[in-house]
């Protein structure tokens, strides 16, 4: 795997667990009972962005260097796994 192929499975990957990482710890404006003027209440009340985007960060890189060591290192690839469909 070339260093542009990297980067890009590391995007993919780190847009993935954004994806799982948003809803931890969310509560809506409803929930909280409390309501900004203009907004729905299924808004965010804290966000905490900063957090998710570093926590994404972390779990990305670690699901990374899984992926690497599993597809670089040990050189499992999908040709390694068993055909479960006759004739594939």
């Amino acid at each position: 795997m070339g260093w542009v192929s990297g980067i890009a499975v590391y995007f993919i990957i780190w847009w993935t667990t954004l994806f799982v990482v948003l809803p931890l710890g969310l509560q809506s404006q409803q929930e909280a009972g409390e309501r900004a003027l203009g907004t729905a209440e299924s808004a965010p009340v804290n966000a905490r962005m900063g957090f998710k985007v570093l926590l994404t960060t972390v779990l990305a890189t670690v699901v990374f260097a899984i992926f690497y060591l599993v597809t670089q290192v040990w050189g499992i690839g999908p040709d390694d796994l068993p055909h479960f469909i006759p004739g594939t």
